[in-house]
């Protein structure tokens, strides 16, 4: 079995990777292999450029632009189960996932009224989004439907997504340095100590059953 986690957040040691980091954890648990990464530790990456080349024989299906992500796309193709995080930037994935999802999901799309897919995406994954909104928010609204957009994005290239949010997070380690009104510091540092913890557990548990087709 292995696992490509991908944490797409420019913090490497931060919520988002944090979760993906555990989720990982607990695909290895069970035994899987862990292929790991940091897109902002990637050599110079974009979003897709419509050259149309994965529209054309031989590569029919499979983005074949070469930059930072050609690796990250291959080990997605070769995978039996993905795991990504990304943060909510401005109610949206943030710019690294967005350049991934495009490369990922344009790439599988045919332009034939007779299939729309040029593979049928089976390997499961989890999508992790990270958020300074409290989880109740997604529950319906923008934020519901931009949480099943990508979902669905991601089912239909790559396979059955689960969605796990973390809302309400902590954002930086001292709010005094910070002139922010709009925030709680203690209400944020009491969330994160109580909450986060179980939240880790969880996506351990949810990579663990990512690991044993569950």
């Amino acid at each position: 079995m292995k696992i490509t986690a991908i944490n797409t957040s420019p913090r490497t040691n931060w919520n988002t990777a944090t979760l993906v980091k555990e989720a990982a954890a607990g695909a290895a648990s069970a035994g899987a292999e862990i292929q790991y990464f940091d897109l902002c530790r990637l050599e110079k990456y974009s979003g897709c450029i419509s050259c149309f080349r994965c529209k054309r024989e031989p590569n029919e299906g499979k983005c074949v632009y070469q930059d930072g992500l050609e690796p990250v796309l291959r080990a997605i193709r070769e995978a039996d189960g993905v795991i990504i995080g990304t943060p909510n930037y401005l109610g949206q994935p943030n710019a690294g996932f967005i350049a991934l999802y495009e490369r990922l999901v344009f790439q599988n799309l045919t332009y034939q009224k007779e299939r729309w897919h040029y593979h049928e995406s089976k390997t499961p994954a989890l999508f992790i989004m990270t958020s300074n909104m409290p989880e109740e928010g997604y529950r319906s609204g923008a934020a519901a439907d931009m949480i099943r957009r990508y979902q669905d994005g991601l089912t239909s290239s790559v396979g059955p997504t689960e969605v796990f949010i973390s809302g309400d997070t902590l954002q930086v380690k001292d709010y005094s340095r910070y002139h922010w009104t709009l925030f709680d510091p203690a209400h944020k540092q009491k969330r994160h100590d109580a909450v986060f913890p179980k939240e880790k557990e969880r996506v351990f548990r949810l990579g663990a059953a990512l690991a044993q087709g569950k």
